[in-house]
């Protein structure tokens, strides 16, 4: 007697391939851990992209030759902040880089604004300080954010508040050619995040759910 075929083995799941801000993130960590390469990657703090000198031989071959000026001048500055992190925010980036946020997916991810808020809850930043910072950033050109950077990551770095590095990488890309959208989104996500256990929403505000929710950004 003949045996039965045996059903064919289930085609394995396809593997989600990373955004190329987060695989940029991950080979910037990895270089990182040689001592001598994260103090050439320093040296780019707060620079232009011509005054990254040390930067090139690390970042060159990883970077579309034909680039906009914009995502270059992101890439090298995010580059610098990762290797200018203090000693105690490295382990914890390396965990983040060797895990996917499957939960909340790219959307829920947090960007700056979010960043602040976790270090106004932390009692790490004033609020009225954190909210003044961000109407600042609203306000200037990616180069005179890019001098503010190093300073604010640090602060919130050396408080234990994560700073999600490849959303951080896309908002400064697009920064000079989108920053209204891009800085309402960090001042939402930071009054979204302040203070959650506070219930300040006067009772009769909800929301219907028969309605349709039109304040959910679509995608196009």
């Amino acid at each position: 007697m003949t045996a039965a075929p045996l059903p064919p083995e289930p085609a394995p799941a396809p593997v989600a391939r990373p955004r190329a801000s987060e695989a940029f993130v991950g080979y910037v960590l990895s270089l990182c851990e040689n001592k001598r390469t994260q103090s050439d990657l320093r040296t780019g703090l707060g620079q232009p992209v011509e005054r990254c000198n040390y930067l090139h031989r690390h970042l060159v071959r990883r970077l579309p030759e034909r680039m906009h000026r914009d995502a270059r001048r992101s890439h090298y500055a995010v580059a610098a902040l990762i290797a200018a992190r203090p000693r105690a925010a490295r382990t914890a980036d390396a965990e983040r880089a060797d895990s996917t946020d499957t939960e909340r997916g790219w959307h829920g991810r947090p960007n700056l604004g979010a960043s602040l808020a976790a270090a106004v809850n932390a009692q790490i930043i004033k609020a009225g300080s954190a909210e003044d910072d961000l109407h600042l950033y609203s306000r200037q050109s990616s180069d005179a954010l890019y001098t503010r950077l190093p300073a604010m990551t640090r602060h919130l770095l050396s408080g234990g508040i994560a700073i999600d590095w490849a959303v951080l990488l896309e908002d400064l890309t697009w920064w000079d050619r989108d920053r209204d959208r891009i800085a309402t989104r960090w001042l939402e996500s930071y009054f979204r995040a302040l203070h959650p256990d506070a219930a300040d929403e006067p009772a009769g505000t909800a929301v219907s759910t028969d309605t349709p929710d039109l304040h959910e950004e679509t995608s196009a």
